[in-house]
Order: C-alpha cells, then sequence, then structure tokens
C-alpha cells in the first residue's frame, strides 16, 4: 500500500487530478482555490501537459471546451464569483457533451462577499446558474482523501457521460491539510471517437450546441434528458452514521458533516437517538436513500453553512412525511457540535448542552 504523504487540500486536488489523466489547465486567480493553479503551473510542464492562465473565469471555462472537445481529460478551478462568470460556458459545455471537471472551493458571499468558507454556492451547483435545461452531477467531499479519490472518479465520470462534473469543497477543505494516499498515475483512457483530433481517414467530427431547427433541438434536448435520468438511477452516493434507529437525523456535507459528527456523539451522550446523513453526490441528491436509511426518524435538521439551501431538497424528498428543519451559520461563520446538539436537544425537548 502507498504511504500517507501530508498534503493541503487545494494541491491534494490538483496533483489527484494529474494522477487521473489531467492534462489541461486553465484558470485564474481567486482566494481561496489559488493554490490549484499554483500547483498546476508547476506540474503540468513535469508531466508534459498544458497550463494556461487565462485572462478571465470566462475564457478559462471556455478554453476548457477547445480542450475538451480534442479529447483531452481537463480540468478548472475557482472560486464563487468565478463560477458565476463560467456559467454560460458550462451550459455549453453540456448542451456539446464535451467532459470535463470544473471546481468550487466555495467562499462566503453574495458579492465578493469574503474569503472564508461558505456552503452558499450549492444552488449555483446543483441548479446550474447557466441558461438552458442542463445538469452536471456535483460531487462534495468531507475529507482531504476524499477530494483525491471524488477527483479521479469526476474524470471518469464526465468521460462515461460527455458531460461536465462538478466538486464542491470549501475554504476549509481546500486550506487545511490532511495525511493522505496518493493513487497511481492512470495510463489507460476511453478511447473518444467523437473528439476533434483531425480527420484523416474519416469523416470530421463536429462539436456544436446551435439547432436552429426546433424539431432538431427538441430531439438533442430529449436525448440529454434520457443522459441525465441515467446519472441519477446510477450516480448518487452517501454516508450514513447511527440512521437506522435515530429518531432526529442531522442531513449535512462537506465541511459541516465533519462538525456535526461530533454532534451526534454529544446528543447520544444526552439521551437523543441521533445520527447523520451525509449526501455525497448533491445531483443527483440522494432523496430516496435519505427515507429508506431513516426509516424511525421523527424529524430532520439541515444544517449548512448558508441560510439554507440543500434544506429544499431534504424537505421535497421528505415530502411532509416528518419534519425538517434547518440550523445554518454564514458570511464565513461555522456552526459547532455543541450549537448543533443543542439544537437537537431543543426540538426533540430533552434538556441539557450549552452552546
Amino acid at each position: 500500500m502507498a504511504e500517507a504523504i501530508l498534503m493541503k487540500g487545494n494541491e491534494a486536488i490538483a496533483e489527484a487530478a494529474i494522477r487521473a489523466g489531467c492534462r489541461f489547465f486553465a484558470g485564474y486567480p481567486i482566494t481561496p482555490q489559488n493554490e490549484i493553479p499554483e500547483y498546476m503551473s508547476r506540474r503540468m510542464f513535469e508531466v508534459g501537459g498544458v497550463f494556461l492562465q487565462a485572462e478571465s473565469e470566462v475564457s478559462a471555462i471556455n478554453m476548457l471546451y477547445g480542450a475538451g472537445g480534442a479529447g483531452a481529460r481537463a480540468l478548472t478551478s475557482s472560486s464563487g464569483p468565478g463560477l458565476s462568470l463560467k456559467q454560460e460556458g458550462i451550459s455549453y459545455l453540456v448542451g456539446s457533451e464535451v467532459p470535463c471537471v470544473i471546481v468550487n472551493i466555495m467562499r462566503a458571499g453574495p458579492g465578493l462577499g469574503g474569503i472564508q468558507a461558505s456552503q452558499a454556492d450549492y444552488f449555483q451547483a446543483t441548479r446550474g446558474g447557466g441558461h438552458g435545461d442542463y445538469r452536471t452531477v456535483v460531487l462534495a467531499p468531507a475529507s482531504l482523501q476524499e477530494l483525491i479519490d471524488l477527483t479521479v472518479e469526476a474524470f471518469d465520470i464526465a468521460d462515461r457521460y460527455r458531460n461536465p462534473v462538478l466538486i464542491l469543497g470549501d475554504a476549509v477543505l481546500g486550506q487545511m491539510m490532511e495525511p493522505v494516499v496518493l493513487p497511481d498515475m492512470l495510463t489507460a483512457f476511453p478511447d473518444k471517437p467523437w473528439a476533434t483530433t483531425g480527420a484523416k481517414g474519416r469523416k470530421p467530427n463536429i462539436i456544436n450546441s446551435l439547432y436552429l431547427i426546433p424539431e432538431q433541438l427538441e430531439e438533442h434536448n430529449l436525448a440529454l434528458q434520457r443522459k441525465f435520468n441515467q446519472m441519477e438511477a446510477t450516480e448518487v452516493r452517501y454516508e450514513t452514521l447511527d440512521c437506522a434507529a435515530a429518531e432526529a437525523v442531522i442531513v449535512a456535507y462537506g465541511t459541516s458533516a465533519r462538525i456535526c459528527r461530533g454532534a451526534v456523539d454529544k446528543a447520544k451522550a444526552l439521551g437523543v437517538r441521533a445520527g447523520l446523513f451525509r449526501p455525497v453526490s448533491l445531483w443527483p441528491f440522494p432523496g430516496r436513500a435519505l427515507l429508506e436509511e431513516c426509516p424511525r426518524a421523527k424529524l430532520f435538521l439541515v444544517v449548512e453553512m448558508s441560510t439554507g439551501q440543500m434544506v429544499e431538497d431534504v424537505r421535497l424528498a421528505v415530502c411532509g412525511r416528518q419534519a425538517v428543519h434547518f440550523y445554518g451559520r454564514t458570511g464565513g461563520m461555522m456552526p459547532t457540535p455543541a450549537g448543533v446538539a443543542e439544537e437537537i436537544l431543543r426540538l426533540t425537548g430533552h434538556k441539557g448542552g450549552q452552546r
């Protein structure tokens, strides 16, 4: 087994992408993800890849259109304001069926906000800020090892469906350090007969999202929807902690889920049968699994570093069967295990616990 090494989250993402076969990176500096392009600017040269610091986020996402369309495994990274600028390009990539991986290391907003951790880009990621009917798989790691594993997996998913995949992290995951085990350098990749690699000996490949005849565009959109339906059926990911017998289930992802593990322990020590359900895929959201894994739940408490966004998907999944509550901190402030546990005690009518 490979030896564990200590790495910063952003650098772990970059190294994992390289080991997954990424040989094209285009991006633009923005805190708190700057270590990704910084690391790529050095490592891409070493592995024979291409690093480009684009003149803007708009340019960077459209550079991925070209590199991904030519068959390369391509990556870009940014934070909330930069992802806002990339949204038109993401819609183009989906419409043209060009695979790539996009990383968002979330910061506090709205506007320029602050550089502290936040989870307020959930709607942007799962609903899509661009135009038209489209979807991207959204993966939300909660540890640095998972950052690495999901980055590698994201490239496979992108190629499998010819669709962008988004990795949603935050400033805590991007800046913290943990021991990780890096995968071996991948050398075998799927064939891409659709790519624009030159037309010698075959008809030209055309990558396009423009359909001026309505019947043709409808046919294209329905074909994309069938692909999205397949993603929903096969790409759901989640983790549970003591959910089977829990009366109160916390639902949280990413850094918030790490915090809520401590809240579960505190609540259980005070007599509450508590559990934690952690969505790993934010889209497709594991709504059916939430109900199946928590059969005795009387209430759900959604914990986010926002004013409440994922709570809507939990309410849609529960569909009024149980009460769904929300607890959040925003602006770069973070929940604490004691604060979440106290909210669980309040909701279940138990006494004890201090913030």
